[in-house]
């Protein structure tokens, strides 16, 4: 079997309404791409949607971390992408990654634009692809792309429960620059507008800001899946 470039690499958990759009727009890239989902233990019909629209349906334990390192140690492609079920990529998004990565530039991440109603989705991506290209740290939303032999290198993804991409982010930077690509993943705006678009900006700056100061990733998992500052 000819070695595919990308490995494309979506981690599930219920996301019944969305895995069977996500797989659809993949389609055309499987010629030089293999499709890889990991399901985190949904009880909707995500696996069984996700079987003919992908190479590889597996299974594995919970969290986003631990199923992007499970797919990652079957992969057989040279570059690694890291994408939501609720996230599309750009027109010829695989291209553009082979025209920018090689062996200075390992690693890097998409713009983003989110999709939704409220006004503010637009000011909040700005801010985030500004941020991202300020610190060098990307977000899993940014659909993450890595050299594998890199990748594997490093550890993987840390396998905490929250801020991965970060914490990915951190390792990757001292070997590589990363690649910061203008064309814009489409990713859903829903947390936003169902927690509210200004709450959830100060609960996002607060995770970070305990994250940084050490504050256990279980604790602050458990706020941003309830969309709370606080544990009660």
């Amino acid at each position: 079997m000819t070695q595919k470039k990308f490995s494309i690499i979506i981690p599930t958990l219920n996301e019944t309404q969305s895995i069977v759009n996500c797989l659809s727009a993949l389609q055309t890239y499987r010629v030089i791409a293999e499709i890889i989902v990991v399901d985190g233990g949904s009880t909707d019909n995500t696996y069984k949607q996700a079987l003919s629209l992908a190479d590889k349906v597996m299974t594995s334990d919970r969290g986003r971390a631990i199923q992007m390192n499970v797919g990652a140690n079957v992969a057989t492609g040279v570059v690694l992408v890291f994408l939501h079920a609720d996230t599309f990529l750009p027109e010829n998004a695989l291209n553009r990654i082979s025209t920018h990565i090689d062996d200075r530039e390992q690693w890097g991440r998409f713009d983003i634009k989110l999709k939704g109603r409220h006004p503010m989705l637009k000011v909040v991506a700005t801010f985030m692809n500004w941020r991202s290209r300020f610190t060098g740290i990307a977000t899993g939303d940014q659909t993450i792309f890595v050299n594998k032999v890199l990748f594997d290198s490093i550890g993987g993804y840390p396998e905490i429960e929250l801020m991965e991409d970060i914490a990915l982010s951190k390792l990757l930077k001292p070997i590589s620059s990363p690649i910061c690509l203008k064309d814009k993943v489409l990713s859903s705006g829903r947390r936003w507008e169902q927690f509210g678009v200004f709450k959830t900006i100060l609960l996002m700056w607060s995770l970070r800001l305990r994250y940084f100061f050490g504050t256990d990733t279980a604790t602050l998992a458990v706020l941003y899946r309830e969309g709370k500052w606080w544990k009660t």
